[in-house]
């Protein structure tokens, strides 16, 4: 399961932009890790550098020299809509009448391809394939005249996910949408400011957190300060799995420290499904801090039985076939010695299609286990997410094929307990109405397009090329 992106934005005369957007980048970096790009303004112009890979391999020294400005954005992808390559990669340029405008996204447009076709109709040209690219552009052909009211005319036409930040010759503008499906949080960093998708970046370079940009927010800042309105209304709709999975455990998210929401599930955990066990240990990284919880609330001794390289997968060099069928074996290697003849609380923070727990199991099994008992932070994933998260169409999904102790059965393992939904809320500490649940529920905050395609505009792009029109 992987999110869609972490975006940055900072306006700061006399401070080294490029740099400090690349910092930030590098602490949102488990955000995104397909492309990297940066934009700065100085007064005058944007210029953009985007490359594919990580932040330490889309940039360079020179790169970074090249980059101008006292107002800049950032962004890391990971794609949702529109395939992974070099015309995709954020930030997005668009021009209109005059107005030159860069966008970083994090999110996910559900009418991105009626909206496109429409821009299309109109004479709009796109050079990608993303619904970043739509939201730009849709943005310059509003009728109205200051691009304020452009963002707002934006806001009424799109539907789904999107946090954003947004550059001009002179503005830095943060953007969330009605909803606040993905955080976005303003900063204060040595007399200037700072918009972030989670708190830890502003960490990273010393910034302030000020609050969190609320849901239908606009903030606009330029020579003049912080200005902020109301974009468009609607009911809150957080993404819990920010809280479960994608957030880095020290960002804060509705004033809740990450890593105290994850030790309360493991704790919730164990008294929700005790076993007997020797040693309980979290899957590696982010069930960590709940294999903790589920220690310090059951008593059991809390022992690391997986190690992670934490570069597998980061690199554009294809493993041969032998490599390739060693699968999980690249990204965990257990502790033998630690775990041989141990009956094992295993705590991980979710299963969605059900093909890496298996394998994580055979792994501590053939390292000596005597037993394993899998408890997930999650409850049962039954139905996808349109909202930014690539997670899996609905008949990939485990738990919509199978009943818990087919999963059980299924995964090879001595017990399973997935925590309850009422379980999940009471850890996280905030009222249940504020929350997207619908991959637990299927009741999505908006009505969804359930036959949606991430390449589908890519192939309304090929059928144009082909002569036929969409």
């Amino acid at each position: 399961m992987h999110e869609s992106c972490g975006i940055f934005g900072i306006y700061g005369p006399g401070i080294d932009i490029a740099r400090i957007i690349f910092f930030a980048l590098f602490a949102l970096q488990h955000r995104g890790q397909e492309s990297a790009g940066i934009a700065v303004a100085n007064g005058n112009d944007i210029k953009v550098h985007t490359n594919m890979g990580l932040v330490s391999q889309a940039f360079t020294e020179n790169d970074l020299a090249l980059l101008k400005g006292y107002i800049g954005i950032g962004h890391n992808r990971y794609s949702t809509t529109g395939s992974s390559k070099l015309t995709n990669a954020q930030p997005v340029m668009a021009k209109s009448d005059g107005l030159t405008i860069a966008l970083a996204h994090n999110g996910n447009i559900v009418n991105a391809k009626l909206l496109h076709d429409e821009l299309e109709e109109h004479g709009c040209n796109f050079c990608g394939t993303t619904d970043s690219e739509v939201i730009a552009n849709l943005i310059l052909a509003s009728p109205a005249k200051d691009l304020e009211k452009k963002i707002e005319y934006a806001m009424h036409r799109l539907q789904g996910v999107y946090s954003l930040t947004i550059l001009t010759k002179d503005k830095l503008i943060g953007v969330r949408d009605p909803m606040g499906v993905r955080p976005l949080c303003l900063g204060s960093i040595n007399g200037g400011w700072a918009i972030a998708s989670e708190t830890c970046a502003l960490d990273h370079i010393g910034a302030d957190l000020v609050r969190e940009v609320e849901p239908g927010e606009i903030i606009i800042i330029d020579s003049e300060g912080v200005r902020s309105f109301k974009g468009k209304s609607g009911k809150k709709a957080l993404c819990i799995f920010e809280y479960i999975y994608f957030a880095r455990p020290d960002s804060m998210i509705e004033g809740k420290l990450l890593y105290q929401a994850r030790l309360a599930m493991g704790e919730m955990l164990a008294r929700e499904y005790p076993v007997d066990a020797d040693l309980v240990m979290g899957v590696p990284d982010s069930a960590i801090a709940a294999g903790i919880g589920y220690s310090n609330a059951s008593g059991i001794p809390y022992c690391e039985g997986l190690l992670k390289n934490r570069y597998v997968g980061r690199t554009f060099i294809e493993p041969d076939q032998r490599i390739r069928e060693l699968g999980v074996q690249l990204k965990f290697n257990p502790l033998s010695r630690v775990i041989s003849g141990k009956r094992l609380v295993v705590v991980d923070d979710s299963i969605v299609r059900g093909t890496t727990t298996p394998r994580v199991v055979s792994l501590l099994k053939k390292a000596g286990a005597a037993e394993v008992h899998l408890r997930i932070c999650a409850p049962p994933i039954r139905y996808p997410c349109f909202f930014g998260v690539d997670m899996a169409t609905q008949w990939e999904l485990i738990a919509a094929r199978k009943t818990v102790p087919e999963i059980k059965e299924f995964l090879n393992v001595d017990s399973l307990g997935y925590l309850s939904l009422d379980g999940l809320i009471r850890a996280v500490g905030l009222p249940r109405d504020i929350f997207c649940l619908a991959c637990f529920t299927g009741e999505y905050p908006i009505p969804v397009q359930i036959g949606m395609d991430k390449l589908a505009l890519e192939v309304s792009q090929k059928e144009e090329f082909s002569g036929s029109k969409v």
